[in-house]
């Protein structure tokens, strides 16, 4: 008994136990384990509000003069005690979960000895627990990791014209702003304070969601070690068995506040693809940091697990990248240039003027040198490398791509298709003149450019709203509104369509 108890110390939390009815219910634990993790995630909470306020509790000390020995005596009384209720929480929550067969029956089904490595993880699935737990279903040669200072952090520059001591400056400021507060800011949903919201304040929608996508779906859950060794929490829903187009995976690569559970994948779902779902670096379960570099190691470690684990093909993959997520998607399919084509929805093709669109003006030089040096999340660059199948997904009533929020005209969407444009085209933007009328036409709607070409246009007006319908397609939505599975169906046999008629030209 000591040694189930003394291992139930050391095991992960249990949340779902699947296959039991109802569907809906989780895992409950007996008396002493729920009041042990009750008292352990209390203490854990006042801890993590303590930290984020140390700065005003410090200030507090200096100001009244630090303690006296009396009161440091007190203090050490005090957190000894806390100390002593908290280990026996402890105590408490392994007792509990020692007694407890559905438990006991979990913690077996982890410590077992693995002779079958597929058979284990497949047997674990039948649980939701902790996932720093969880067992690697995929790992990447690590990569070696190289010393911070040489790594030259200061050796970019994005305003070189300025004099020596202020592009110092701003060089300093920039990586300290990256590493403390920019990176967030421009992926909130690695923030605490938002992971809190979805995991626990609003109903568990992460949670919930992820049942529903093993219950509802067959989804199998695996975690996938990059090359730098950050772990990544992923989604894989196998509709192969179902229906040819489930042959057919779609990876989906979130926005920046996005997450599998309650994200994209539910439209090439409900379409009946395959599809493998992943959580940036840093949000949710996944580790590490959501930085460029973590960024293209986590989608290339999914691409990989794709292939080899799951046996696709890869030209039987697409790219579904979503806002931000469209950077990943673009990487991707840069560097996977078989694969059976790309969609960018409601996404950019630069970050930059959007970032400098949210901030005050006189941050401008900062903000240029975050992106530049540190964030330099340039679709635009990238889709210039990619001579693949792709389709562009704009919303007219987007109000986060936009620089004037609903402005169609200023979605920065029509710059992605114009850079696009020129690259596979050169001809068509030959002039000045045709390059503005270009640019005119993309501002314009769908609707708008039907209209235009019912009428009497001229052969050059005539090819440019060929290559813009080829390419790009309106949706009439917000930002963050679910992609119907009609448009989703469409575009993908667009791409179909096109990486035959690729392929019989080879």
């Amino acid at each position: 008994m000591f040694r189930l108890v003394w291992q139930c110390l050391r095991a992960p939390k249990l949340l779902k136990i699947y296959g039991e009815e109802p569907r809906e219910s989780v895992y409950q634990p007996q008396f002493l384990e729920r009041w042990g993790d009750k008292i352990i995630s209390t203490a854990s909470t006042v801890t993590n509000i303590g930290f984020y306020t140390s700065p005003f509790i410090c200030m507090y000390i200096c100001k009244r003069g630090f303690f006296s020995w009396q009161e440091i005596f007190v203090l050490t009384h005090l957190m000894c005690g806390v100390g002593c209720i908290i280990a026996f929480a402890y105590l408490m929550r392994s007792v509990g979960r020692a007694v407890n067969p559905d438990y006991v029956d979990f913690l077996t089904a982890l410590t077992d000895p693995i002779t079958d490595r597929k058979a284990y993880v497949d047997g674990l699935r039948r649980y939701d627990f902790d996932f720093k737990h969880w067992p690697a279903s995929y790992v990447m040669p690590l990569k070696h990791s190289t010393p911070w200072f040489e790594q030259l952090p200061f050796s970019k520059c994005a305003n070189p014209e300025l004099p020596l001591y202020q592009k110092t400056t701003l060089q300093v400021l920039a990586y300290l702003a990256t590493h403390t507060f920019a990176i967030r800011l421009i992926y909130p949903g690695s923030l605490g304070v938002v992971q809190n919201l979805l995991s626990v304040i609003s109903g568990y929608p992460l949670f919930q969601g992820r049942i529903a996508l093993v219950e509802n779906f067959g989804g199998l859950r695996a975690k996938l070690i990059t090359a730098e060794g950050n772990s990544i929490d992923t989604m894989f829903i196998d509709h192969r068995p179902k229906s040819m187009k489930g042959n057919i995976l779609v990876i989906c690569c979130e926005g920046n506040s996005g997450f599998y559970e309650i994200g994209i994948m539910s439209t090439p779902l409900r379409a009946g693809y395959s599809v493998l779902g992943w959580n940036h670096p840093g949000f949710a379960n996944s580790t590490g940091v959501p930085l460029p570099s973590q960024e293209r190691n986590a989608i290339d470690v999914v691409v990989q697990y794709a292939i080899n684990e799951l046996d696709f093909n890869i030209e039987d993959i697409v790219m579904y990248g979503w806002s931000i997520g469209a950077y990943t998607a673009t990487w991707a399919a840069v560097n996977y240039p078989d694969l059976r084509g790309l969609i960018l929805d409601a996404t950019f093709d630069d970050i930059l003027p959007l970032a400098a669109n949210q901030m005050p003006k006189s941050w401008y030089l900062l903000v240029k040198e975050v992106i530049r040096s540190y964030a330099d999340l340039n679709i635009g660059d990238l889709v210039l490398q990619y001579a693949g199948p792709i389709q562009i997904v704009r919303r007219t009533e987007d109000e986060i791509i936009c620089i004037r929020p609903g402005l169609i005209s200023t979605n920065r969407g029509n710059n992605l298709l114009l850079q696009l444009l020129e690259m596979r085209h050169p001809d068509v933007p030959e002039v000045t003149e045709m390059t503005a009328q270009l640019k005119k036409l993309i501002a314009m709607t769908d609707t708008q450019r039907i209209v235009m070409a019912r009428n009497e246009i001229t052969d050059s007006e005539d090819r440019m709203l060929k290559l813009i319908s080829k390419y790009m397609r309106d949706f009439r939505s917000t930002h963050c509104s679910p992609l119907p599975e009609e448009q989703f169906n469409s575009i993908i046999n667009n791409l179909t369509e096109t990486w035959q008629q690729n392929h019989q030209h080879e």
